[in-house]
């Protein structure tokens, strides 16, 4: 009984100091508030992608107000059936004025994860560093029914649900192409810009896997929704 007398108490305290609590957090801290586009990729932020895992009707709601403020364009093709189904599975054509190699099937977290990303970090960081517009993303694809690194028994890859997208590259106004293959290893500012792009993604994504983790992954980023945080 005095344990939920107890209870009770913090429940009240809790009630009580949450709207000061809510005054004085910063945007991207306030575990109370629905995620927003704008939102800095603090912990909170992520576990709120998270958590839209299991949310589609509210993740589509978000993602819309990420087309209304021209963040992204998509199209809804529906459920598929078969060895990897997919529910509620987007189509993205583009971030904004960045247009990608081809479009993709992703899951709506990944969608929604890759437009922030885009809009927060690609592109601010390609004008800021390389003094040019991001024009288009390059990419090997997303969604394939298949085991991790193609293996003939082992658990799903990320790519078995649309939930990883492999980027090889950018491309700028100015007709620059930075390949991850190429520019990787390179000591100036485009090899600076990748770098920067990868290590910032980490922030974004569940998982970020890049060239210095295996040869696998030596033309691409892996940027997927497994995990918290994983950066390699």
């Amino acid at each position: 009984m005095r344990s939920l007398f107890w209870g009770l108490i913090a429940v009240l305290l809790l009630a009580g100091l949450t709207p000061l609590i809510e005054r004085w957090l910063p945007p991207g801290y306030d575990p109370f508030a629905p995620l927003s586009i704008d939102d800095p990729p603090t912990v909170v932020t992520r576990f709120k992608l998270s958590r839209l895992a299991g949310d589609p009707d509210g993740c589509l709601a978000v993602l819309e107000r990420a087309r209304e403020a021209q963040w992204i364009s998509f199209s809804l093709p529906g459920d598929s059936s078969g060895q990897c189904p997919l529910s509620s599975p987007v189509r993205v054509q583009g971030f904004g004025s960045v247009a990608l190699s081809s479009s993709f099937l992703a899951s709506c977290p990944l969608a929604l994860s890759s437009a922030m990303f885009v809009a927060q970090v690609a592109i601010p960081e390609a004008q800021s560093r390389l003094d040019s517009p991001l024009a288009r993303i390059d990419h090997l694809g997303s969604y394939a029914c298949r085991n991790v690194y193609h293996r003939e028994q082992g658990r799903l890859s990320e790519h078995a649900t649309a939930d990883a997208l492999d980027v090889s590259g950018f491309r700028l106004g100015d007709g620059r192409e930075l390949a991850v293959l190429r520019g990787w290893g390179r000591d100036d500012e485009a090899g600076a810009f990748l770098h920067t792009l990868f290590e910032r993604s980490c922030s974004y994504f569940g998982n970020s896997i890049g060239p210095d983790y295996n040869a696998a992954h030596a033309n691409h980023f892996h940027l997927g929704m497994r995990g918290f945080g994983i950066c390699r």
